[in-house]
């Protein structure tokens, strides 16, 4: 029978090792996975490069995560907002390694990994520094760059609902990056809200096929999910 339902937050995130590769969802805080971020913190891990569109807001989720000094490096699209000191702290004192990825070839590079490509020319950032070192190209008179896939060893993601096989439904605003993470990385781990019986999403509005996701976790919090 498939379960992928975890028993406990402490043992699902036991895999995770010093030095790995982590994609964690969210658009600020909208869709991340606050849970798992403090499990992982619990953790101890250290070394680890994150994969995000921001660099944590507040002192909460992510910018908690990168204030312990585990992230060596964070590939993101939106690094500075006006509650992103942690980050900029960091950063400002050589603490942490930053790789800026415009938004959209953030997502298509991630979308490149979950779909098996081997690289995508893309406008974006041609003629400026974004674009350094990197391999262009002229197709049909327009002017494109090299970009190579985003992969993972592990995603963090969340999600509204999910059963048993590991399908996934999404509230509003919080699916963003979630259902792409959940293609490029080896192993997703998905916090839910709620944990339904299997047929208890309606097939027409799973997102994230099961296929994608190793591991379920609900976690309770208080207001909505």
């Amino acid at each position: 029978m498939i379960d992928k339902t975890a028993h406990s937050l402490e043992e699902v995130l036991a895999q995770i090792s010093d030095g790995a590769r982590i994609m964690i969802g969210g658009f600020g805080t909208a869709g991340q996975p606050a849970g798992l971020i403090d499990g992982l913190i619990e953790r101890g891990v250290k070394d680890l490069v994150i994969i995000n569109n921001n660099a944590g807001n507040g002192d909460h989720g992510l910018a908690k995560l990168l204030k312990t000094g585990a992230v060596r490096k964070i590939i993101c699209s939106f690094p500075r907002q006006s509650d992103s000191w942690v980050f900029d702290e960091l950063y400002r004192a050589g603490k942490i390694e930053l790789e800026l990825v415009p938004q959209g070839n953030l997502a298509c590079r991630i979308q490149a990994a979950g779909m098996g490509l081997g690289a995508v020319f893309t406008p974006t950032g041609f003629g400026t520094l974004l674009a350094e070192g990197k391999e262009t190209r002229n197709i049909d008179g327009k002017d494109y760059v090299l970009e190579y896939p985003i992969k993972a060893d592990f995603a963090l993601i969340k999600a509204h609902k999910g059963d048993r096989w590991g399908n996934l439904v999404y509230r509003k605003a919080a699916r963003n990056f979630g259902p792409i993470m959940a293609t490029a990385a080896d192993i997703t781990i998905a916090e839910v809200s709620e944990v339904v019986e299997l047929g208890g999403l309606d097939p027409e509005n799973i997102i994230t096929p099961g296929i994608f996701v190793q591991h379920v976790v609900q976690i309770k919090e208080e207001g909505r999910a």
